[in-house]
């Protein structure tokens, strides 16, 4: 078998994966504002989520070359579902959080827009499945 760098080291995967995503969330806010906001990119709370497209990626990446049956797959599975949860759960609570703080203080002290949608989750988490499998066969 010739040599792929892809598959003799994972790493490859999550970080064009993470890169991807910084750009795409660049792109969007260029799209939305029509402005170059570089710091914008590296929002956390902002869709696609980049820490989700590291983990999606990997998990994605470790199937392809260990298959679905591994150990290793079931770690980074578990991995990537606390992530998602996060991503989900954690953060909705922290804008019910906010959203009360700021309704109770009657301005806007908080940061409200830190959730993302299941469906984006879902969305995004199969492009990232993509990018793994379109780099691991290049």
């Amino acid at each position: 078998m010739e040599s792929n760098i892809f598959y003799e080291t994972l790493i490859f995967i999550p970080v064009c994966a993470f890169f991807l995503s910084i750009f795409l969330k660049w792109f969007f806010v260029l799209l939305q504002t029509g402005k170059i906001d570089l710091s914008r990119a590296l929002w956390s709370w902002w869709m696609p989520s980049a820490h989700s497209a590291v983990v999606v990626s990997l998990a994605a990446a470790v199937a392809i070359k260990y298959g679905v049956h591994s150990d290793l797959f079931a770690i980074t599975m578990a991995f990537t579902g606390i992530i998602i949860y996060d991503a989900l759960n954690v953060r909705f609570e922290a804008w019910l959080h906010a959203s009360t703080i700021n309704d109770f203080l009657w301005e806007k002290r908080f940061k409200e827009s830190l959730w993302h949608l299941p469906s984006e989750a879902f969305a995004w988490s199969m492009l990232w499945i993509l990018t793994a499998v379109v780099l691991w066969y290049v």
